[in-house]
């Protein structure tokens, strides 16, 4: 057996290799400094997240108080400071006039749309050893990468559907999922769909500007938690725990030309208000560096998964929830926010009249079933999906409930001249 085969077999690992997990989760000594870039890893300017990373640092959310919400919300502009109280425990009681203001700064800047979109998983193979993340290189799941015309068959469903806009993901294996798979992708989806979205594992400037050669738009990258301690004992093996090039992957994307970049840490990993706190400076602070470029947030809770027992997390209710969100909104008014079918139909259908302006349909997460979710056919051969979801609306049904809450769907908002 080759020396790295149990990054891309996990159902086969050898004693070698599970020795090796054993020593990454027993002993941090055996890990890498997730501080410390690889070989071949760009590095940019750190100003940017030293500066994110050291608010987030002195941020007590317990020392709001009740003052603090209301001057906060009787702002017409609301500073980080404003934001950080509406973050906290003591803005718990004012979610209802939080929601009123976050639904005017909504409507004066999208208007009554909400977007449509789906993800589409092309593999699921994996070298990071991610302890919360269904495709994890241990994990004993089926693994599969789309051949080229698996993807072009898996692209006419979804655009038969009627979306316009796709989000092609894959698992963080470079070795499974090299640069040149991914960009032929994005070339075929630029011939089946108007907007064309990435989330991959983080690549170079040039790389990036390499896929949005290839038709990519936009690049969204997760940083999980913005706790660099707490992603230190998650992120025990592989290019992923390098922690400051994750964190600056979105940069590097403006940089190589892509139009559009997006942010989101995994709520219940770690305290999730230093988590959205971190999450929205660090889309301030790059979009007054890059003020072209367009941003959008997202805002995914824990999802059960395989292996979920080893996870711990920390629960986030819906109503802390709808507080992130509404605070993001009144921080961050002309930021798209994007509610993942992780959330249930209700909370979905009530958010998007709030806060929220994108939402997914006729969702799947597992890799080449999209055919079978859409026509009933049962597919074998499909690999195993990253997490559960919770909202599973095909396209119509998504497009049809969100008019008939008085929204205007919209697949398409941006036209190529």
């Amino acid at each position: 057996m080759a020396e790295n085969q149990f990054f891309i077999d996990s159902a086969r690992l050898s004693e070698k290799a599970l020795n090796k997990k054993h020593r990454l989760e027993q002993d941090p000594s055996s890990r890498t400094n997730h501080m410390e870039y690889m070989p071949g890893m760009e590095q940019i300017s750190p100003e940017i997240r030293e500066r994110v990373l050291a608010e987030m640092e002195v941020y007590d959310a317990a020392q709001y108080t009740d003052a603090d919400v209301r001057r906060a919300l009787q702002h017409e502009i609301c500073s980080v400071e404003d934001f950080k109280a509406l973050l906290s425990p003591a803005a718990a009681p004012y979610l209802e006039e939080m929601a009123v203001r976050a639904k005017e700064e909504t409507g004066k800047h999208f208007g009554n749309t909400v977007y449509l979109f789906t993800p589409l998983y092309i593999a699921n193979y994996c070298e990071n050893y991610c302890i919360y993340c269904g495709f994890n290189c241990y994990n004993d799941i089926v693994r599969k990468k789309l051949t080229e015309e698996e993807i072009k068959k898996e692209m006419q469903v979804i655009a038969d559907s009627g979306i316009e806009e796709i989000l092609i993901l894959t698992g963080e294996s470079r070795s499974m999922s090299d640069l040149k798979y991914i960009g032929e992708a994005c070339k075929l989806a630029r011939s089946y769909f108007r907007n064309v979205g990435l989330e991959i594992y983080p690549v170079n400037t040039d790389e990036y500007r390499y896929l949005h050669e290839c038709g990519a738009d936009y690049v969204t990258v997760f940083q999980e938690t913005y706790d660099a301690d707490k992603y230190e004992t998650l992120h025990l093996m592989g290019h992923k725990r390098v922690f400051p090039y994750r964190f600056e992957a979105q940069e590097r994307a403006i940089l190589g030309g892509m139009r559009g970049v997006g942010f989101s840490a995994l709520l219940g990993l770690a305290d999730f208000r230093k988590d959205a706190l971190a999450s929205a400076l660090h889309v301030y602070y790059l979009q007054r560096k890059y003020p072209h470029a367009e941003y959008s947030l997202s805002c995914p809770r824990l999802r059960p998964i395989i292996n979920n027992d080893k996870i711990n997390p920390l629960d986030v209710h819906e109503k802390e929830l709808c507080q992130v969100l509404c605070a993001y909104r009144i921080f961050l008014p002309y930021v798209g926010i994007t509610v993942s079918s992780r959330e249930q139909k209700h909370f979905r259908d009530g958010i998007v009249k709030i806060a929220a302006t994108k939402v997914s349909a006729g969702v799947s997460t597992g890799i080449g079933d999209h055919e079978s979710k859409y026509t009933g056919k049962e597919d074998a051969e499909a690999g195993d999906e990253q997490f559960e979801i919770s909202d599973g609306r095909s396209f119509d049904q998504m497009y049809a409930d969100m008019a008939g809450e008085g929204l205007q769907p919209v697949l398409n908002d941006y036209v190529y001249v």
